[in-house]
């Protein structure tokens, strides 16, 4: 289980690769090389609340692929993940080119079914 930053287009869902401080080349990741390895996969959006009355969590099962800046195709697809990303999260936009996300693969997941629990509307 990996925490991710991801945003949606109401088709699609993306979490970016970013240039944060990792121990491994971004390469090299478990998460990438298990992509690779299988591209099947499951995404938890869930919801924690005091009162438990409040919790909630969405179980999304799809396809996941790496969207790659050195692939020409995928260029204009990551470049929209990468501005959802940025619109939903303030430290996207702060990230000084040194360690900007425009280099970095992005993975995009395919949602094939959610199941949801609790008042997530």
């Amino acid at each position: 289980m990996i925490p991710v930053c991801y945003a949606c287009d109401g088709q699609f869902i993306y979490s970016a690769l970013d240039q944060k401080p990792k121990r491994i080349p971004v390469a090299r990741l478990r998460r990438v090389r298990n992509i690779q390895a299988n591209p099947q996969v499951s995404l938890v959006v869930d919801r924690y609340d005091s009162d438990w009355r409040h919790l909630w969590y969405l179980l999304i099962t799809g396809t996941a692929e790496l969207l790659d800046a050195g692939d020409e195709p995928a260029k204009t697809e990551q470049a929209k993940a990468i501005a959802l990303l940025r619109a939903k999260y303030p430290q996207y936009r702060d990230m000084p080119p040194a360690i900007s996300i425009e280099t970095s693969p992005v993975i995009k997941i395919t949602p094939r079914r959610v199941v949801a629990w609790g008042d997530w509307s």
